[in-house]
């Protein structure tokens, strides 16, 4: 089996699902010749040609206007939001063109477009290349939203967005894509090249969407988290020797309420992770839905440990992002409750 970075786990995806589906487009800003900021699309132009992969002017709501155009003809694109930070102008066409089209056609239309933008921090990006914005999308009927947190579930989960019949939003943490980081940024950087899920099949497979899966089995705490903050939320159980057990939700939208639900009440403490703001984050519907299905199983209250209410701060980032000290503390301030 092949090992991948999250990138090459990426571009396999797009290569075998436009290679099995003369139907699915890749277009977006740079992602045809110059194969994307990130080279996610390198190569994908030359194989399949300037009409299935090209380049677009800089006018994100025209990528996706077009995109639910060419959907509701027929075809199957997947387009790139070069950075999550830059969808803004796209949000009217995702949350009231995309969206709804299902729905206001009462089922005569789909919308099946994928939506890839790059999303977080840990970069140096600065406030306008490391947002989160995936509480934005999650609030809005219709859409799907998915965020991997390794290369084997990065490919296996965007073959499923692509084969979905209705629109999905797919964030990918940019601070994963070469290597699986636990929020250390002052040690060695480290490669998918060692890590069991930088294994990849090459062909085609499918990881479902709306189910997580436990990353680290434990009886003390259960710790909800997606995209980078899965490894930070395992490195911090090491760390403090705390029995956490670590869900990577992978999906949010549908949310695989039973896992959690299953976790918390054997645990009986639950938090939540997230590298997005705290107000108004996805975390507080986390929070929400495990004192709905488990009050009476908790021991302690369920908190957050998130990114501060604040534009992402360029000079103080790794205070903004929630490492394993931040984490841990955390922790153990609730297992002392």
């Amino acid at each position: 089996m092949a090992r991948m970075t999250m990138i090459e786990a990426i571009r396999s995806a797009l290569d075998v699902s436009m290679g099995r589906d003369d139907d699915v487009v890749v277009f977006g800003e740079d992602v045809g010749y110059f194969g994307g900021v990130f080279r996610c699309t390198q190569g994908l132009q030359q194989k399949y040609g300037k009409t299935r992969c090209f380049d677009v002017p800089i006018n994100e709501s025209g990528i996706v206007g077009t995109a639910i155009g060419m959907a509701a003809y027929g075809l199957k694109p997947c387009v790139e939001i070069q950075f999550a930070d830059y969808m803004y102008p796209a949000y009217d066409q995702i949350t009231q063109e995309a969206a709804r089209l299902r729905y206001r056609s009462n089922g005569d239309f789909t919308c099946p477009i994928t939506i890839r933008m790059p999303t977080g921090g840990g970069i140096f990006g600065g406030q306008t290349h490391s947002q989160s914005p995936e509480a934005l999308f999650t609030h809005v009927c219709g859409l799907q939203v998915v965020v991997p947190s390794n290369p084997y579930d990065a490919k296996g989960l965007l073959i499923s967005s692509i084969e979905n019949p209705d629109p999905v939003i797919f964030l990918e943490p940019k601070r994963l894509y070469n290597g699986p980081f636990d929020g250390h940024h002052d040690r060695p950087v480290t490669s998918w090249g060692s890590h069991p899920l930088g294994e990849v099949p090459a062909e085609h497979y499918t990881v479902p969407l709306g189910k997580a899966v436990v990353r680290r089995p434990g009886s003390a705490v259960t710790v909800l988290a997606y995209g980078t903050m899965v490894h930070v939320a395992e490195a911090t159980a090491e760390e403090t020797g705390i029995d956490a057990e670590v869900i990577d939700l992978r999906t949010l939208l549908p949310l695989d309420l039973e896992t959690i639900v299953a976790s918390v009440r054997k645990t009986g403490r639950c938090m939540v992770v997230h590298e997005a703001t705290m107000t108004s984050g996805f975390g507080a519907e986390l929070v929400a839905l495990v004192q709905e299905h488990c009050f009476y199983h908790l021991e302690a209250p369920v908190i957050r440990v998130a990114g501060w209410d604040t534009p992402y701060p360029h000079a103080q980032e790794w205070d903004y992002f929630p490492g394993p000290a931040r984490v841990g503390r955390a922790l153990r301030d609730m297992m002392e409750a």
